[in-house]
């Protein structure tokens, strides 16, 4: 398993538009139709990544507590899949149902959105507030692969629950680590 961190985008940054086709439900969602008044978590994920399926139950359990708050959901996979099939936009279909996604799972073919948000690996983690400012980009938690601690997910909630209650997020944020997003290499 390779080891990338996160890029640590700038916090106050806007969160940068997008209009991406839906794997799940079908069509195309852009931010604005999916971003909550309150708060809005943009999570670069994929199929294959062992730190990904390592979070997944608990990506898929923190959807269930905080969607009835206000927050919405947004998940993208951005990785070239002509190189890994795996991660194409059936497969996350067929994923997204296999791990019971609540929340959009859209396809970034183009790279394009991964790169604006200066995405760097999966598991990465943004966390906007109402006005789609940044707040939170980090750690889900401490839980790696084979560390034998418990995946919780306490970075991202104690961000969500401060935004929620109207308090500032601390600014002391550990980066998320994960796969590389896999890019694409230049076609002739």
């Amino acid at each position: 398993m390779s080891l990338t961190p996160s890029n640590m985008l700038a916090l106050g940054t806007l969160a940068p538009d997008f209009t991406l086709p839906d794997t799940l439900a079908g069509g195309m969602r852009n931010l604005q139709q999916l971003k909550s008044a309150r708060v809005t978590l943009i999570m670069f994920i994929c199929n294959h990544c062992p730190y990904v399926k390592h979070v997944q139950r608990g990506l898929v359990q923190l959807a269930l507590d905080y969607q009835p708050r206000g927050v919405s959901f947004v998940a993208i996979s951005s990785n070239d899949a002509q190189a890994y099939p795996q991660d194409g936009p059936e497969q996350m279909r067929l994923e997204a149902q296999r791990a019971g996604y609540h929340f959009p799972y859209l396809y970034d073919e183009t790279q394009a959105v991964a790169r604006a948000y200066r995405a760097a690996c999966t598991p990465d983690f943004f966390v906007f507030d109402g006005d789609l400012k940044l707040a939170y980009r980090g750690q889900f938690d401490d839980s790696r692969p084979h560390n034998g601690k418990p995946v919780t997910g306490r970075d991202i909630r104690a961000a969500l629950d401060a935004l929620l209650d109207g308090k500032a997020v601390n600014p002391a944020q550990i980066p998320s680590v994960g796969c590389n997003i896999k890019w694409a290499s230049p076609r002739a």
